[in-house]
């Protein structure tokens, strides 16, 4: 027995360099040249970065020049940035001004003053440091454990302030460092830290990407499109599993990768391998196999003896299993079952938001005191679990000011999964409709047609935008439907384990149907099960201030407001009757809500302007500013 398992557990060890191998390349993507092997310094340029414009790429905002063929710049209007390093999904730069042998601890917040533009955007990696703030608040302690080194490549010593960009609540996408002026802050440093990492690198990281619009016959064969995080309806392209590549079918595509002669192989060069090697190696497999076999059946039955161990899913395990990276599908924090369980109070109902046909929704609060909302789901068997992964990478990959963001993963047990979401301070819409928020006063008109616009455009930005389209399947305004401080949505909560053929319209229609009825219950304040028919009767018969919440003193409100509560009406009933057979859809909804809420003189200029922006993330929006008349879809007949 002991020599087979000397056998096995050096079969084991001889592979292990291999399985080494796959998990690095997984994490971090090789980078090779660009077509034409352009180097400068010791950078080599990957696709689409070029120097020479006959070089095969994409567009000429990744055009970079070479000093006395030693520093890289890369060029955005006037200004020109050092080029510090590539990743494969953006660039790293240095703050303007700054040359190689310039030591400066920190710069002016207006010394980088580039946001970003239809090719490149500041990404959401970068982890940056603050200084002379009058305001604290919006320093993070957590990003405080991050090795930072000084600008001279020491490791630096503690910040008066970080923030992580990632975090989202003071930062936004498409602003630039100046937005920090109002917290009274006057300088700024960055560092890339690449997620799953806590080592950073000095200098600002851009997210490159191509225009959607732009994006016709952009991917090899055998690559994916994915979607940009940083960059306003930008993408790129991505190897699948196993590949690695640029991606691109004007760049070098897709091809193998392996070990050849203890060197990094590529292409061709792995498919021939010298038929002596090969003979050798049938030989040694025709001897170990049997001996391999033997003994991974004696081990395979000491572990049906041993008793089974309830722990977490080892993330190796599942990686090994399906062909999408957990890391991969979870972009940032991973979980441990008992980091959850703890913020959750052990999953009491107390803390249960929502048990519907997307899996539960508790509410808690992780160690460091930020609130999280945990999503469980069931998988049946280890198919589930990989189209759930792959949808928790597609989920992660949008960026939108109405989409919860996803915060970590967790594997139990078995194939139960736990996604986290952010959790808004003003919790659900539930709450707020029915008053269980312990406010004095409920939600105005202007705040329920806001709320209803908002969710609108995430869902019909999702479906329309997103390849392959992504439904909610199941909204509600329990658990999720999130609120933020401003009484902006954040959309939870989206049903991961899904057949893959419920893609169409089919699916739309639950989608349109589940939008009516949530449109009913911000009229009615109320989710009786009979409040669909309820309602058709009441506004086919001109009664339809008889549904509308108390809260809302329907005959006391001028008339321009009536007519809009009427309006929303309307849409809701054409939801309920038409959505099945494609006569409105989502983008129909949002188009008009959209108006709607833009045209009420409630609007300020701030929560307008926060409209344009819900749209303004992809060319959708060309669409919703439309002029309502170019709505084709029935109205209801009878008064309303």
């Amino acid at each position: 027995m002991l020599p087979l398992l000397l056998v096995w557990f050096t079969l084991v060890s001889l592979n292990q360099p291999a399985i080494c191998l796959e998990h690095r390349q997984q994490l971090q993507p090789v980078l090779l040249p660009n077509g034409c092997d352009d180097k400068c310094g010791r950078l080599h340029i990957p696709f689409p970065f070029h120097l020479n414009t006959s070089c095969a790429s994409v567009s000429n905002a990744f055009h970079l020049s070479c000093l006395n063929s030693t520093t890289l710049y890369l060029h955005i209007g006037i200004q020109s940035y050092r080029v510090l390093d590539f990743f494969s999904d953006g660039i790293l730069v240095d703050f303007p001004g700054t040359g190689s042998s310039t030591c400066r601890q920190y710069n002016g917040l207006n010394s980088f003053n580039f946001a970003g533009n239809d090719y490149l955007g500041i990404s959401d990696d970068n982890v940056i440091g603050l200084y002379d703030c009058e305001d604290s608040s919006l320093c993070k302690a957590d990003c405080e454990t991050n090795e930072l080194p000084d600008c001279d490549g020491n490791r630096g010593g503690a910040l008066a302030c970080c923030y992580p960009l990632s975090d989202h609540s003071n930062w936004h996408s498409g602003d630039g460092f100046s937005s920090f002026a109002k917290f009274g802050c006057r300088g700024v440093s960055s560092w890339v830290v690449p997620r799953g990492t806590n080592s950073g690198k000095r200098g600002i990281k851009l997210e490159w990407a191509i225009p959607r619009n732009k994006s016709q016959g952009l991917c090899a064969s055998n690559a994916v499109m994915v979607s940009a995080t940083t960059v306003e309806a930008g993408v790129r392209c991505s190897c699948q599993d196993g590949l690695v590549g640029d991606g691109f079918a004007n760049g070098l595509g897709c091809f193998k990768s392996c070990i050849k002669e203890g060197q990094e192989a590529y292409g061709g060069e792995c498919d021939n391998s010298p038929k002596r090697t090969q003979k050798k190696l049938v030989i040694v497999a025709g001897v170990l196999a049997p001996v391999f076999i033997l003994a991974s059946l004696l081990l395979f039955l000491c572990i049906l003896k041993r008793p089974v161990k309830s722990s977490a899913f080892d993330i190796d395990q599942a990686r090994y299993h399906s062909t999408i990276s957990f890391r991969k599908a979870c972009r940032t924090r991973l979980f441990s079952y008992r980091e959850l369980d703890e913020a959750t109070r052990g999953f009491d109902d107390g803390q249960k938001l929502v048990d519907g046909t997307n899996g539960t929704i508790h509410a808690g609060v992780l160690g460091d005191g930020s609130h999280i909302a945990v999503q469980k789901v069931q998988c049946e068997n280890e198919r589930d679990l990989i189209h759930v992964l792959s949808r928790i990478e597609l989920l992660s990959a949008v960026l939108h000011r109405n989409l919860a963001r996803l915060l970590g993963c967790c594997i139990e047990s078995g194939y139960t999964l736990m996604v986290g979401y952010e959790y808004p301070a003003n919790g659900t819409l539930e709450e707020h409709l029915h008053n269980n928020s312990g406010q004095e006063f409920g939600l105005d008109w202007y705040k329920r047609l806001s709320i209803a616009a908002e969710t609108a455009s995430i869902l019909a930005y999702l479906q329309c935008e997103i390849s392959p389209p992504i439904f909610h399947h199941g909204l509600k305004s329990s658990g999720y439907i999130f609120l933020d401080v401003d009484f902006s949505v954040k959309v939870a909560g989206f049903a991961l384990l899904c057949s893959s053929s419920t893609t169409g319209p089919h699916v739309q229609k639950n989608d349109v149907y589940d939008f009516g009825l949530l449109l009913l219950e911000i009229i009615s304040g109320s989710k009786h099960s009979d409040m669909p028919s309820l309602a058709l009767q009441k506004i086919k018969s001109g009664k339809l201030e008889e549904i509308v919440d108390p809260s809302l003193y329907y005959h006391e409100q001028p008339i321009f407001r009536r007519e809009q509560i009427e309006i929303v009406a309307d849409i809701a009933t054409r939801c309920l009757l038409f959505g099945g057979d494609g006569k409105i859809g989502m983008v129909d909804v949002a188009k008009e809500l959209f108006h709607l809420a833009k045209e009420s003189t409630d609007a300020g200029s701030k929560k307008g302007s926060a409209l344009e922006e819900t749209f303004s993330n992809s060319s959708l929006l060309q669409m919703i500013s439309m002029s309502p008349d170019s709505v084709h879809v029935p109205r209801i007949a009878g008064p309303v």
